[in-house]
């Protein structure tokens, strides 16, 4: 009788067994997840991964739209530039100077490889030695990205200003530096009184001669602080008038 009551409650026991081992199964998983997810719940790991996704598209939107950069001559209009630009480099390797670097993605998504200058080894001159006085990367482009419109020169074509910023200028600490004055081809650059640099809007193009033989960032310790040359070449939307 004992052991027919014995087979059977068997079954039922096995039963209560196999549901003890399936729920600590289901809970050693459920550990297993919440540790790999740094001890995260799904609801809290959802909604980080959300909040990481409207943060990023928030910063991809700031960083697609184009900032304003200096661009070589013929490249003034900033949005055929953009549409006709096809990256090919030929305007970077053309550049007698090596004045023409390749904008990155700081300056925005859609300027990304785009022309822009960089003024630290060479300037701007439209080429006049090279090619008579026309700009070989405008000769080079093949989409006409850069292009100069009808009766452009040097000297009425305003790549930007020459901006300084006299609390990096050396002439300013009273050192007695004038290499921006003297690299000035147009006349843009005066002296004052008091023999510091003074930027004439109305004469100055953006060529670049200043900012490429400014020595501000060689003396360091003078210049304390500077994270740029104190002078340089600025868009004319960032030009304070």
């Amino acid at each position: 009788m004992d052991n027919t009551d014995n087979r059977t409650d068997l079954p039922e026991g096995r039963a209560e067994q196999t549901r003890r081992a399936a729920d600590e199964a289901q809970a050693q998983t459920a550990a297993g997840k919440q540790a790999k997810t740094g001890g995260m719940t799904r609801r809290t790991l959802c909604l980080g991964i959300g909040g990481a996704a409207v943060m990023l598209g928030l910063g991809g939107l700031k960083m697609a739209n184009p900032q304003a950069i200096v661009r070589p001559p013929g490249g003034q209009d900033e949005d055929r530039l953009i549409s006709a630009c096809i990256r090919c480099e030929k305007c970077y390797e053309i550049c007698p100077r090596d004045a023409i670097r390749p904008a990155h993605i700081e300056d925005g998504i859609l300027n990304m490889r785009t022309p822009t200058f960089d003024f630290s080894d060479g300037y701007c001159d439209w080429c006049t030695e090279e090619n008579g006085g026309t700009p070989l990367c405008v000769s080079a482009c093949p989409t006409r990205a850069l292009e100069l419109p009808a009766g452009a020169t040097k000297e009425n074509t305003i790549i930007g200003k020459a901006v300084i910023n006299t609390d990096w200028c050396l002439a300013y600490k009273l050192i007695g530096c004038r290499f921006c004055y003297d690299a000035c081809p147009y006349g843009a650059i005066t002296l004052d009184d008091e023999n510091r640099p003074v930027v004439l809007d109305n004469k100055c193009n953006g060529c670049g001669a200043c900012e490429s033989v400014c020595v501000s960032l060689q003396n360091g310790s003078i210049s304390e602080g500077a994270t740029s040359r104190a002078i340089i070449i600025k868009p004319l939307d960032q030009v304070e008038r």
